[in-house]
């Protein structure tokens, strides 16, 4: 469609619609045009007066600027002129400083060394005033002193290489690891020790490393000092621990350290057996707490005494010797003194008026019983030992009580009293303190069975009865207060001179010793009702029992499925 530039005058009078939209259109533009001029307008008469008043000003610009150039160029000659006289002045001083420092320089380096001379002169005649005769005499004795220091010097040097030829010239077995294996000098009596030890660390599940670090007891702690460090480590708190010797594929002189709970501890390993004995002893000694006393020493000397007194081993039920049990005389005269002396306040007793010091202790009941069969194999068993079969026990068929635990006999010694715990406590101490200063560590499993009427050890492999107590003859009965696996008892038993004489046997349970505690004391509550009925009847309806209401059942009953008696029989005790 072609643009529309303008209007036709032919259709002026027609007065179209069209005429008239486009007749508004252009009235548009024009007005628009007609603002557009205006503002125009307006501007360019703004520009128009800026540009008259940019000439007024230039104008008085230029007549302000040609009146300073008059009066500022009389006030620049005046500060010129005094600016040349003030530098003719300087330069007028400086010139006469130069011409001083001139004359100065010739005799500067004179006069230092006038005064350096001047003094050199005085501090040797002060020199030559002291140095007299009494220094002379000083300085002549310095000298003979020193002469006779370098006589002894000389003579001392003589004598350390008359010495070093004496211990060159020794065997060479001195040299080769354990040169006193056969007889070692070995010191049981150390309360603390220091040294280099190889430490066993476990890599997997079958490989272990050694590293040989330098180990030391400081009071009831094992400390290590690592390479490189400036002060030791705690390792193993040894109170109330046990130590022992094992046995290890790769290495010899080990021994390991068991917590008071049974864990196993640490394995260490000495560099010869003298260390290796020696490191046993003084951790025995500590685990006793021996350091708390006031003279450790001597109370070292006097355990190490008593328990190398004690240990005489006895393979049998046979008498102990009659110095070694408490006599009815005694035990009488005992009695009548507590009569007549009022009771004191509860204590401790003493180690001595408990075991008699030098008791023997018997570290096995009996022989194995294999060798007892083999001996008789093809015709029927005699025991010499008084063993009986268990079909000689028929009560064990109608007892109200049958409680089976595993246990390894440790010990037993024969003790002045029961009238306390304590007994049992001190004769696990000295037997265990025996079997540590004598490598005693291999023992016998065997099965211990609690009924209402006995007490009975038993061979778990022949079920040969080694041993049985009655319940009526244990008088004192109690577990350990630290390892909970050690478990003792007090036997009274008759002798021929028609006294009592009073056994303590330790034993090793897999289990808690306090649940044998409660077997035992179960038993005994047994033999108190069984001649009142009403007492019995009220007594096993506390108590659980098997379903045919046979036996009494315990909690807790001991795993005897870990493994067959044959293959634990001779293990070494963790205690």
């Amino acid at each position: 469609m072609p643009a529309v530039d303008k209007l036709l005058l032919e259709e002026a009078l027609q007065d179209s619609p069209q005429t008239r939209s486009l007749l508004s259109v252009f009235e548009e533009d024009a007005g628009t045009l007609t603002d557009y001029t205006n503002q125009l307008l307006q501007a360019m008469q703004r520009v128009y007066g800026a540009q008259n008043e940019m000439c007024l000003a230039t104008q008085q610009l230029s007549k302000q600027l040609l009146a300073y150039e008059k009066q500022v160029k009389t006030d620049v000659v005046k500060e010129v002129a005094a600016a040349r006289r003030k530098q003719h002045l300087s330069s007028l001083q400086y010139y006469c400083a130069l011409n001083t420092l001139q004359y100065r320089k010739r005799v500067a380096m004179m006069e230092p060394m006038i005064g350096f001379a001047h003094g050199q002169i005085n501090f040797f005649k002060k020199g030559a005033e002291m140095f007299s005769q009494n220094m002379n005499s000083f300085l002549s004795s310095v000298a003979d002193m020193v002469q006779s220091i370098q006589v002894e010097l000389e003579a001392e040097a003589e004598k350390m290489r008359v010495s070093q030829q004496e211990l060159l010239s020794v065997d060479e077995s001195v040299y080769a690891p354990d040169s006193d294996v056969a007889a070692p000098q070995i010191n049981r009596n150390l309360i603390q020790k220091a040294g280099y030890l190889n430490l066993r660390s476990k890599t997997g599940l079958v490989t272990t490393t050694w590293e040989r670090l330098y180990f030391f007891t400081q009071g009831g702690n094992l400390m290590c000092q690592l390479r490189g460090a400036v002060a030791g480590g705690l390792i193993q708190d040894l109170d109330n621990c046990s130590v022992m010797a094992v046995d290890c594929e790769d290495r010899r002189y080990c021994f390991q350290i068991t917590t008071p709970n049974g864990k196993s501890g640490i394995i260490l390993q000495a560099e010869s057996r003298k260390e290796n004995e020696e490191w046993i002893s003084a951790i025995n000694n500590i685990s006793r707490q021996i350091y708390l006393t006031d003279n450790p020493e001597a109370v070292a000397i006097k355990l190490n005494q008593t328990a190398l007194q004690a240990v005489t081993p006895i393979t049998s039920f046979g008498k102990k010797q009659e110095s070694s049990c408490p006599s009815q005389n005694l035990r009488n005269l005992e009695l009548e003194n507590d009569k007549i002396v009022p009771k004191a306040a509860a204590r401790v007793p003493d180690a001595d008026e408990l075991i008699a010091p030098g008791t023997p202790i018997q570290f096995d009941i009996v022989l194995p019983a294999t060798e007892f069969l083999d001996q008789n194999r093809g015709s029927r068993r005699i025991n010499p030992f008084g063993e009986t079969e268990d079909e000689t026990f028929p009560e064990a068929e109608d007892s109200l009580l049958q409680q089976m635990f595993i246990v390894r006999f440790l010990g037993s010694m024969a003790v002045k009293t029961d009238r306390t715990t304590e007994v049992i406590y001190e004769a696990m101490r000295q037997v265990l303190a025996a079997r540590a200063i004598h490598n005693i560590f291999r023992t016998t499993e065997s099965h211990l069975l609690v009924t209402s009427q006995t007490v009975r050890l038993i061979d778990p492999q022949t079920q040969v009865t080694r041993a049985n107590f009655e319940l009526t003859s244990i008088t004192q009965f109690a577990a350990h207060q630290e390892n909970k696996r050690l478990v003792g008892f007090v036997v009274r038993t008759p002798e021929s001179t028609g006294g009592e004489a009073l056994s303590t046997y330790v034993f090793e349970s897999n289990s808690e010793g306090e649940k044998i505690c409660y077997a035992i004391n179960l038993g005994k509550e047994i033999i108190d009702v069984q001649k009142d009925p009403e007492a019995l009847a009220q007594l096993m309806l506390s108590i659980p029992l098997t379903n045919d209401g046979k036996y009494v059942l315990l909690n807790d009953q001991p795993d005897d499925n870990d493994g067959s008696p044959s293959e634990n029989r001779g293990a070494e005790s963790e205690a």
